[in-house]
């Protein structure tokens, strides 16, 4: 055999095995542009599901775009009545403050008045008890027999006892008041 014939059965079997391999790639070729169709099939399908979703959306959203134009308002006005609110919370603490300021000096305007009164109440009771303790010593005198007649009493001790139902005395911090015919029957 020839060299140029060898040559051209080696060329025709490569052209042979070439259509094969053309032939196996077609096939392939075939299936994927089938998988394919399929999937775009698929994806039309659903398209199709989806538009009138996607049509009732779009009313939707036409609906709700008069509302998202009033929102802008809305949030001016709230901004506006929160600063209002904080003014007003200012003006309160301030308010709260003077409040404060003036139930201090009320207290302590009630605490010296109560001092007041105290020491007032203090030296009432510091000169009635110094009062009672002098009438105390003029009535307690020694006197004759004679004397023991009328309006006073003779006590055991032979001291004159006065029957005055009218005065009043004041004992120790209890500042129970009882008179002296109510101290003699005790």
């Amino acid at each position: 055999m020839d060299p140029l014939r060898i040559a051209l059965i080696v060329l025709a079997l490569v052209g042979v095995w070439a259509l094969v391999e053309l032939a196996l790639m077609l096939k392939r070729a075939r299936a994927t542009v089938e998988s394919l169709d399929r999937t775009v099939s698929d994806v039309n399908d659903v398209v199709g599901e989806a538009r009138p979703v996607i049509v009732k959306l779009d009313a939707a959203l036409d609906a709700v775009a008069p509302a998202l134009e009033q929102i802008d308002p809305l949030l001016k006005q709230g901004t506006v009545a929160v600063e209002a609110l904080s003014a007003d919370l200012l003006e309160i603490n301030g308010v709260l403050r003077d409040v404060s300021a003036v139930t201090g000096t009320v207290s302590s305007a009630s605490s010296s008045v109560s001092g007041i009164a105290q020491a007032a109440s203090d030296k009432v009771q510091g000169f009635f008890a110094k009062r009672h303790h002098e009438d105390a010593k003029s009535l307690s005198h020694p006197v004759s027999d004679d004397a023991c007649q009328g309006d006073a009493a003779c006590g055991d001790d032979g001291t004159a006892e006065e029957n005055d139902a009218s005065r009043y005395f004041v004992y120790g911090d209890d500042q129970s008041v009882a008179t002296e015919g109510e101290q003699s029957h005790e």
